[in-house]
């Protein structure tokens, strides 16, 4: 109460803020006539000016202070530009988004309120630091729309513009982060950054830093899809046989009798009787004996993908391949598997080919991506509801921003029916009453399978109309953008075409505007807000429905008792429904329980990730010191070596204040050989005490070291001891993030035992990264004292050969002397004349070999021709030859 009348007298935080943001676009409108008068040159060179000046201000002073300096002429000079080359002009609501996105928050801006516009101004006044200002879209076709769009303004500015999307090389992909603003997927960014850590040389990187980022859709990118994290995994040798084996086992169960479905949390638990059956099955005595654990856990994926995993709702089957459907987008999940095997267990359920189980090579969360950032902003119509999540993860406060215009969109009360059955039922009758009069509508499904089956009953009725889902997204953009046409019927799964416009003419305004019919209510508010959204834009007329069902996955789940009570108490008859705010206060608190579930699922994953995130940084910040040439990595393998030669006392039993008499000298001999490959003498190691053993042996290593090196270069002798070190340093953190995952799948039995699994987790994970630094100081310290090397003379052309055989170490004069044709009386221009000859055909000679080489030469991305199938760079290419 009285908070509601502290907010009634003083108004809310979101309402202080925008007065601020108001009062600010007055000085910028104040601004609007000085431009208006200005000629492009003249706006041109007053925007390198404050270009100019802001870059000399950075060196000392904070970045933000000083572009805050500047923004309300770069404001008022983007808004000039935009109607002088897009014809389009920002409306003060758009220059507070402007403003939100600057200070590094999440401006929440309805749909259709032009948010792509709204992000040209802090790009444009950011980019000006040339540190690199990247724009997070959902899919490849916003980013190179906006790209191209929006580039147009960027290059009035002399600004350069970029876009990175799937199936670009690595030179494209530099190209693309070297410009001031780049545009992309959020996937495309993190999967680069993920890529960049495995390079073996330094300008293979392609991305430049992490300094400014706006994420278009941030509930969805944020939110959304940070519940599955970004990895670059390889195949980890597993046995087809033994998914195929768990297939068949896991369709001989019964549901209920050999094991439980707990559809809410997506597990699945073996009883008793199951247990056994599964042992008869398998033909094993004990399920759970390390030797037969991985078939336990081929079992529960192969359960779970039989139970719990629909075709058409979570994947489809396409050529032969299992393609997972992103439930939030409706969309094909491009590149994305299953992990822990279970993509596997689709595989073998769908009787396709079984594709490789993958370990992981690097992985990172969107969160811990997203966190890289200097600046991080975000702009969607739908934040408020996941307010929390995005200050408590990400920092990030949410400004919800008035629309230009108000909102008539009518939204109408859920109707709620017995059966999934009389709803569709319902949901046609209407659409063909809509579609009669001539108003466009759009239907949003939650699954593949549901959009196809609304499809067969508009067809039974001869309604026409388009689908748009995961079998059909190439067409996306044209499909939604083409919704508002008079007539349109548009099948859509949820979010399909967001960030793409729908816009409808007069005629259409007249008869009601776009209808929008939900035929199921999402697990996410947001979901279902942002498919409202997609009519009643900019002032526009509209509506929205939602048509469910008791069979609906959230009633069904979640909910609702309370409202089957309800319907029976009433008699609802076949086709009838109930329409009431009862019933979508009980549907809300469903969803409200399912978001909190689903927070928490990404808080865990987040906790677990902030461990393995902390040793990231040290490794990858590790790996770039040992990339960057400038770093002293004779010092760091000087530093190695030491502790290299106290590993091997300590494998040797020989600790500090041992006696000499204690010590097991040909133990230790013995370790030394096979450690280093060097024989050391009784003679030499006896009557040393701990400290002079270890001094002479590191002396002995060193000296050893010299000489192997003595004839190579210092470029060739550090590219040998850089490529060591990071071939060592990759295959150890695979290694160790494989141990991690084993470590994460069992840590939470811990629980059982009254202990908390995550700080079971930071200790065990803790010990394990320090067995990791020191495998990778003892690996590199091994293989660099073991290597052979062998200097070998480039490879030459016959003809040359010879031809220098026959000129070493003699003058030219002394071959002219040797040839019979030059009389001795010859004159000298014409002796010059033959050298000169000589001399050409030397040098043409040369040539030919020079070609000949540059042939023999394998490029970069060549087939290794050591024949193992493998890309040069990825092979021969990329390691020195021991």
């Amino acid at each position: 109460m009285v908070k509601h009348v502290f907010r009634k007298i003083f108004g809310t935080k979101n309402d202080r803020e925008l007065k601020k943001y108001f009062k600010r676009v007055k000085d910028i409108n104040a601004l609007e006539d000085k431009y208006q008068k200005m000629s492009d040159e003249e706006i041109k060179n007053e925007f390198n000016k404050i270009r100019e000046n802001a870059l000399k201000e950075v060196e000392k002073e904070d970045k933000n202070i000083v572009l805050d300096k500047y923004l309300n002429d770069v404001f008022a000079m983007v808004r000039e530009a935009s109607k002088r080359v897009l014809n389009m002009r920002h409306f003060d609501v758009q220059l507070v988004g402007g403003m939100v996105l600057h200070e590094g928050r999440i401006a929440e801006m309805k749909t259709g309120e032009g948010k792509t516009l709204v992000a040209t101004l802090p790009v444009v006044l950011n980019a000006m630091l040339g540190r690199g200002v990247h724009v997070v879209t959902v899919n490849d076709y916003l980013a190179k729309r906006d790209a191209t769009q929006m580039g147009e303004l960027y290059s009035f500015f002399g600004l350069t513009t970029g876009v990175v999307i799937s199936g670009m090389e690595e030179s494209e992909r530099k190209k693309a982060y070297e410009c001031d603003v780049t545009y992309g997927t959020n996937s495309e960014f993190g999967f680069d950054y993920l890529r960049d850590n495995m390079v073996f040389d330094i300008n293979d990187k392609v991305q430049r830093g992490h300094f400014y980022a706006i994420v278009d859709e941030v509930d969805s990118i944020l939110i959304d899809e940070a519940r599955t994290p970004l990895i670059i995994s390889g195949p980890a040798n597993k046995r087809v046989e033994d998914y195929l084996k768990a297939d068949e086992v896991a369709k001989k169960m019964v549901k209920d009798k050999h094991f439980k479905v707990d559809e809410k949390d997506k597990v699945v638990l073996l009883t008793e009787e199951g247990i056994k059956e599964a042992e008869k099955l398998f033909g094993v005595e004990n399920l759970y004996t390390p030797e037969n654990a991985i078939l336990a856990h081929h079992l529960d994926q192969a359960i779970k993908a039989n139970y719990l995993f629909q075709n058409g709702k979570d994947y489809i089957v396409r050529k032969g391949e299992v393609l997972i459907v992103d439930e939030f987008t409706g969309r094909i999940a491009e590149g994305r598997r299953f992990s822990e095997g279970l993509h596997q267990a689709l595989e073998a359920k769908e009787g396709v080919e079984i594709q490789e189980e993958s370990q992981t090579f690097a992985e990172t969360t969107y969160q811990n991506y997203f966190r890289l950032y200097e600046k991080l902003a975000g702009m969607t119509g739908t934040a408020q509801t996941e307010a929390t999540e995005f200050i408590e993860i990400y920092g990030l406060e949410v400004i919800s921003i008035p629309t230009n215009m108000p909102v008539i969109r009518k939204d109408l009360n859920d109707l709620v029916y017995k059966t999934a059955e009389e709803k569709f039922e319902s949901v046609v009758k209407t659409i063909k009453k809509l579609h009669t009069k001539g108003q466009p509508v759009l239907v949003g499904t939650t699954s593949v399978e549901k959009s196809e089956y609304l499809s067969r009953l508009l067809k039974k009725e001869k309604i026409p109309h388009t689908v748009l889902n995961a079998k059909h997204h190439k067409k996306e953009a044209e499909i939604i953008a083409q919704a508002g046409r008079k007539g349109a019927v548009t099948v859509a799964t949820n979010m399909a075409g967001r960030g793409v416009d729908i816009k409808i003419d007069d005629e259409v305004k007249k008869l009601g505007g776009l209808y929008i019919i939900g035929t199921e209510r999402h697990e996410s508010r947001r979901i279902d807000n942002q498919l409202r959204g997609r009519s009643g834009r900019q002032g526009d007329p509209g509506a929205s429905q939602f048509y469910l069902s008791l069979e609906d996955d959230l009633l069904r789940i979640f909910g609702s008792d309370r409202i089957k009570r309800i319907m029976e108490r009433l008699g609802i008859e076949r086709g009838e429904h109930i329409d009431s705010k009862l019933v979508s206060r009980a549907i809300e608190n469903a969803q409200k329980k399912v978001e909190n579930m689903h927070f928490e699922a990404r808080k865990h994953i987040l906790k677990y990730d902030d461990v393995a995130n902390e040793q990231r940084k040290v490794i990858y910040k590790f790996r770039d010191q040992i990339l960057d040439t400038n770093f002293d990595i004779e010092n760091k393998i000087k530093e190695m070596r030491e502790d290299f030669v106290e590993y091997i006392l300590n494998e040797s039993e020989v600790f500090p204040e041992m006696q000499e008499d204690d010590i097991n000298y040909e133990n230790l001999i013995s370790h030394l050989k096979e450690y280093t490959g060097i024989v050391f003498s009784l003679e030499e190691m006896k009557n040393k005490d701990y400290d002079s053993l270890k001094n002479y042996i590191t002396e002995k290593l060193q000296n050893k070291f010299e000489e192997k090196f003595k004839e190579a270069s210092k470029e060739d002798r550090q590219r040998i001891l850089r490529q060591v070190l990071l071939q060592v340093l990759d295959e150890s953190w695979r290694d160790h993030l494989y141990m991690m995952d084993i470590l994460k799948t069992g840590i939470g039995l811990r629980g059982y035992n009254q202990k908390d699994p995550l700080v079971e987790y930071k200790k065990e994970s803790f010990t394990l990264f320090e067995e990791l630094i020191q495998r990778i100081k003892v690996e590199s310290s091994k293989i660099l004292h073991n290597l052979q090397i062998e200097y070998q003379m480039p490879e030459i052309d016959p003809d040359i050969a010879e031809f220098m055989k026959a000129i070493e170490g003699k003058k030219v004069e002394d071959i002219l002397n040797k040839i019979p044709e030059i009389p001795e009386n010859m004159e000298e221009k014409d002796v010059n004349e033959i050298i000169n000859n000589l001399d050409e055909e030397t040098k043409r000679l040369q040539a030919e070999f020079e070609a000949k080489q540059e042939k023999k030469r394998v490029k970069r991305n060549d087939p290794c021709p050591c024949g193992s199938g493998k890309k040069y760079k990825d092979c021969c290419g990329k390691s020195p030859r021991f």
